[in-house]
């Protein structure tokens, strides 16, 4: 009898001991650094080269589309080992793979922003999971990816990313942006961007969430001094601009999400990201460079100012007895993008990219690196390119390089240098707002 009893007992102890080993072995925490970066960036190289096929990134389609997707990316690697705050919502499905939930959720979005490449799309998928193990940790991960990608797509639903905003055009008056289809190469009475300047941002409370300060009153002291500068500085032929200024004025042209998603992906390599930190770095980047577009162009309307081309041109009307019009005036590039010029779209976005890409590679603003652009337009979009010679550019610190991408402006000829200087000191404000308030370590809370 004992003897039965003592089996017993031994038949439930072995079974107490396997079943809490196998739920050690099932609870194990994954090694986030067992997981490197590619899967991310290949997915982030190819949602920017599909973009640039589509629209040449004339909508925010692009940048849009990488925001959702690295965000879709994000919450569901932070699902499996929660390492930062997740967007909007947060999950958990620790028995996930990493890597099998990132393309699912990427291709989910994707295919969403770009349903003729489907089947590219779906081979770029198969060859994503193509190297994971069958079983559950797949599986799971596969429907994690679908999860996230749908929480995500409906949060942004009805963001109002490809609307249209009204525009009343204003008669001619010293300081008002007017229309020079002529030189913008657009059909009359076109104008771009009030439609983003509706959109909804990411992170912002509101488009209108950061306001500049007003620009120089067109009779001021100030405002002649940075008319004098652009006329003589920006001009087609001039003869104070240096090589160098005229380099950089041509090579920060490129798009700010195609330059910066290059430069981020390029980093983001030397610096041995692993896969949560990647995809955070490119998640919180593309956020910033899309409610830094929306918060600039709420301004620029808010403001309504108009352009060197026009102010140079048409300075025998300024009211301001101290500026020299010059009727055949022409910029660096001879184009001018047709809305208005304060702050720099330009100089924003690259600023408050340049900060997030302070702060998630983690090395801090003094840093060294070099930025590579092959070619860009030689005037405006969808005009021949030209290559860049030399192709590069290096800097010390990430806020030198936001500052240079604004002021190249000025010496391109299309904007002033106030114009510059508020679009970098609203991108790093920007940039700031979304260090501190998205995507944040959870450790440090």
């Amino acid at each position: 009898m004992k003897k039965a009893i003592y089996s017993k007992n031994f038949m439930f102890l072995l079974i107490l001991l396997l079943t809490c080993f196998l739920q050690s072995c099932n609870s194990e925490k994954i090694s986030i650094e067992d997981y490197d970066a590619d899967l991310a960036a290949t997915w982030n190289e190819k949602i920017m080269e599909l973009a640039v096929e589509k629209d040449g990134l004339l909508t925010l389609n692009g940048v849009r589309t990488e925001a959702l997707a690295h965000l879709a990316m994000h919450n569901a690697l932070n699902a499996i080992v929660p390492i930062y705050k997740s967007y909007q919502y947060s999950s958990e499905q620790p028995d996930a793979d990493p890597e099998a939930a990132i393309a699912q959720a990427a291709y989910e979005v994707v295919k969403i922003s770009f349903p003729e490449k489907e089947e590219e799309l779906q081979a770029l998928l198969q060859s994503s999971l193509a190297d994971i193990p069958e079983g559950k940790a797949k599986d799971s991960g596969i429907q994690l990816g679908k999860e996230t990608a749908t929480k995500i797509l409906e949060v942004r639903g009805s963001d109002n990313w490809n609307g249209e905003a009204d525009y009343t055009w204003h008669p001619m008056a010293p300081g008002v942006y007017a229309e020079f289809n002529e030189h913008s190469g657009t059909p009359e009475g076109f104008i771009f961007g009030a439609g983003w300047a509706a959109a909804s941002p990411f992170m912002l409370p509101s488009q209108d969430h950061f306001r500049s300060p007003p620009p120089p009153d067109i009779k001021s002291a100030d405002y002649t001094r940075f008319f004098n500068e652009v006329k003589e500085y920006g001009g087609t032929e001039s003869e104070v601009r240096s090589d160098d200024q005229a380099h950089f004025a041509m090579w920060w042209k490129d798009f700010v999400e195609k330059s910066h998603n290059r430069l981020a992906r390029e980093l983001i390599k030397t610096e041995g990201l692993n896969l949560w930190e990647a995809t955070r770095a490119l998640a919180l980047l593309n956020m910033t460079v899309y409610d830094a577009y929306v918060n600039v162009f709420d301004n620029k309307f808010h403001y309504n100012h108009w352009r060197p081309y026009t102010a140079i041109r048409w300075a025998a009307n300024d009211e301001n007895p101290v500026t020299e019009p010059d009727e055949k005036w022409n910029n660096l590039h001879q184009h001018t993008y047709a809305f208005p010029s304060y702050p720099s779209a330009h100089g924003t976005s690259s600023s408050a990219a340049m900060r997030v890409l302070s702060n998630v590679l983690g090395t801090g603003d003094q840093y060294a690196f070099t930025m590579t652009t092959e070619e860009v337009d030689s005037a405006g979009p969808f005009s021949e390119k030209v290559k860049m010679d030399p192709p590069t550019r290096s800097f010390s610190s990430f806020s030198e390089a936001g500052l240079e991408a604004s002021m190249s402006r000025v010496y391109l000829g299309i904007h002033f240098r106030y114009d510059s200087e508020e679009g970098h000191r609203l991108g790093n404000e920007i940039g700031d707002y979304a260090n501190e308030n998205y995507l944040t370590p959870i450790q440090e809370d």
